[in-house]
């Protein structure tokens, strides 16, 4: 795993999404080169569908680009040695993972993950929506991956990828994530599960509230909705921001828009690309947040 920067010419940051449906207004990607004043969003006012991002970072991304996805990559698999205790399925590392969540949900649109979220044996390990919590949820906020009790003590507020309930859960967003993982070609890797080539794309499991901190914002207060305040963030990370006025903004937009900055500064520091706690275990079952070190 060899540190990448600083040979990326772009940063490309989305905040993804994992509602049902085939169009999804949660969605936001934003790029920035190197030399911009500015990161800009990708087809501004678009309604994007999951397989559309995927084509776009297949298709579209310049060949140096590295690219954010706010979602959990994987989950959690140290505590108990397993992702899924008690299922004979439970594969053994987050490339398995991803393909057992593509498979089970061959059938679901748009790259959803509805049918693993209710599969007899995955769904015991899940809180769901009606008050349904799975036997083996633990009390609590439920499991927790490395990388995650290490965001909270930065300072975040991390959710269990298991929790699928409530506005801060990224459960959904991680599984669906998962199925777009698993359909990119050898030539994309994701960082840590895979190594880092002298060359080419790779994509990075992001957390915009850490961008957001970077820019001076509250990890309670990170959500920014004018363009006023994305001015002041953008600025604090070097940037600029075309015409700040008081009009409204989605903090999808704004989420991807800072977050794109930040990684263009972070993805120049090494120890970023090499956590103290990542060991190649860790990196290949449950993988990490790129920015906590």
């Amino acid at each position: 795993m060899k540190p990448a920067a600083p040979r990326f010419t772009h940063h490309v940051a989305i905040d993804w999404s994992g509602a049902s449906g085939r169009r999804h207004k949660g969605i936001a990607v934003a790029m920035i080169g190197q030399h911009d004043p500015a990161p800009m969003l990708i087809r501004p006012g678009h309604i994007w569908s999951r397989e559309e991002v995927l084509d776009w970072v297949i298709q579209e991304t310049p060949p140096e680009t590295l690219i954010g996805f706010d979602l959990g990559q994987s989950l959690p698999f140290v505590d108990c040695g397993a992702f899924f205790p008690e299922w004979d399925q439970s594969p053994p590392s987050a490339r398995d993972l991803w393909a057992l969540v593509d498979g089970i949900c061959a059938q679901d649109a748009d790259l959803g993950a509805h049918s693993f979220v209710e599969h007899a044996q995955a769904s015991r390990h899940f809180r769901r929506h009606g008050g349904r919590q799975g036997d083996l949820f633990p009390p609590g906020r439920g499991r927790m991956r490395v990388t995650e009790l290490a965001q909270a003590r930065a300072g975040c507020q991390p959710t269990s990828n298991l929790n699928l309930v409530g506005a801060s859960q990224v459960g959904k967003s991680s599984l669906t994530g998962m199925r777009l993982f698993h359909r990119l070609p050898p030539t994309i890797p994701v960082w840590p599960i895979d190594d880092v080539p002298e060359q080419g794309r790779v994509v990075v499991e992001i957390y915009t509230t850490l961008a957001a901190m970077a820019a001076g914002r509250r990890a309670g207060r990170s959500k920014i909705r004018s363009r006023v305040d994305l001015a002041q963030a953008l600025a604090a990370l070097g940037c600029e921001e075309d015409e700040p006025t008081q009009a409204p903004l989605s903090d999808h937009a704004s989420d991807a828009l800072i977050t794109a900055a930040w990684l263009r500064t972070a993805s120049a520091q090494r120890k970023f690309w090499y956590p103290q706690a990542l060991t190649p275990h860790l990196a290949h079952t449950e993988g990490w947040t790129f920015g906590v070190a």
